[in-house]
């Protein structure tokens, strides 16, 4: 086997847990290095996982010299430890968003593609292997000519998820609330489904064409957010279809995550990872596989209530991708380009129930 890629993780929040373990579960991984300005936070990371901490990433970058790093940052800090590792080399996978407008993101894609490193982003829904069932028959032309497209993501958050000391719900690094924080992973999937079917689509259109959206602030207070916990919005994507997406972290207790698409010749819902709905005007043979594949029910409550509630093994697949996308020279399936889209129907979401008008999605 060859060497193992030598990985550092930027920022350790509660998902670099996850990444340290993803990474841990991958052969030709090692996790060398992390880092976090908290040296108390920083040292018991590094006795968990058994790798070495930094309290400055390009200190980090500059002694460890790693292959890839991996960005766990705020959202809204994705952008300057991208550019740090793309002036030295170093591969970049980001968790998502990329980062909390398509302008930061834009500057991330440019820094990778002159210092000739990869680029890639954290969406661990489109390795779900619920999610690509509905994907690939979305591909293969199975609902036809497509009607609706949607995501409801009805999560509930306790006021101390935006308590004064987190950046949960501050707009410098969130970048927006429950739509572009709790929601993108459910914005993402679904862009990307119906993306796949439009078969003469450009790699860097976005297949939204337009959004009209209402955000508020409707289940905590707010003056302790600078955010929405409720956002609801209208789509067009530009093969005529509609769709709708909910996000909230207004709605106690929370309840499962929805994806539903359907279209003249059949239609798919997933509630959390559950196939609930998967017929179609003309049966194969391996539809009734896929039912009973995916019937079972989600065990818990998913993230509906709790952030921390998922499953790492998304993370592993979407890592082991970009890992695969190095070891054989290609573009990763989420590059920069891939994870900038759902950013920018989320701007767009924004910049409508600010004008109060329908807007079109650059």
């Amino acid at each position: 086997m060859a060497k193992p890629h030598r990985i550092a993780i930027i920022g350790i929040g509660a998902i670099a847990g996850m990444h340290a373990r993803a990474i841990g579960d991958i052969p030709n991984a090692k996790l060398v290095s992390a880092s976090c300005r908290t040296e108390e936070k920083g040292r018991k990371f590094s006795d968990q996982f058994n790798c070495r901490w930094f309290a400055d990433y390009e200190t980090m970058l500059d002694q460890e010299k790693p292959d890839v790093v991996t960005i766990c940052t705020p959202s809204g800090a994705h952008l300057e430890p991208t550019l740090a590792c793309a002036g030295r080399g170093v591969h970049v996978l980001c968790e998502k968003p990329l980062e909390i407008s398509t302008a930061r993101v834009d500057q991330m894609i440019d820094a990778c593609r002159r210092g000739k490193v990869l680029l890639g982003g954290i969406f661990p829904q489109r390795f779900n292997p619920v999610v690509m069932a509905v994907q690939q028959a979305a591909a293969a032309g199975r609902f036809g000519n497509l009607s609706i497209a949607s995501s409801y993501v009805p999560w509930w958050r306790e006021d101390a998820y935006y308590a004064p000391s987190r950046w949960q719900g501050k707009l410098q690094w969130d970048g927006g609330g429950a739509m572009m924080n709790q929601s993108i992973h459910g914005v993402d999937s679904v862009q990307w489904v119906v993306g796949s079917m439009m078969k003469d689509l450009a790699l860097d259109a976005n297949p939204v064409s337009e959004v009209f959206a209402f955000t508020d602030k409707r289940g905590h207070d707010p003056n302790l957010i600078e955010v929405e916990d409720t956002a609801v919005a209208v789509l067009r994507f530009r093969n005529g279809a509609l769709g709708q997406l909910l996000g909230a972290t207004s709605m106690w207790p929370g309840t499962l995550k929805r994806m539903q698409i359907g279209g003249r010749d059949g239609t798919a819902e997933i509630l959390e990872d559950e196939l609930i709905t998967y017929r179609f005007r003309e049966e194969k043979p391996g539809d009734e596989g896929v039912r009973k594949q995916f019937a079972a029910k989600t065990k818990g409550g998913g993230g509906a209530s709790d952030p921390m509630a998922i499953d790492y093994s998304g993370h592993t697949r979407n890592i082991v991708s970009f890992l695969d996308a190095l070891d054989s020279g290609r573009s990763p399936s989420i590059d920069g380009v891939q994870a900038r889209k759902a950013v920018a129907i989320i701007e767009a979401v924004y910049r409508s129930a600010k004008s109060g008008h329908s807007v079109t999605v650059w």
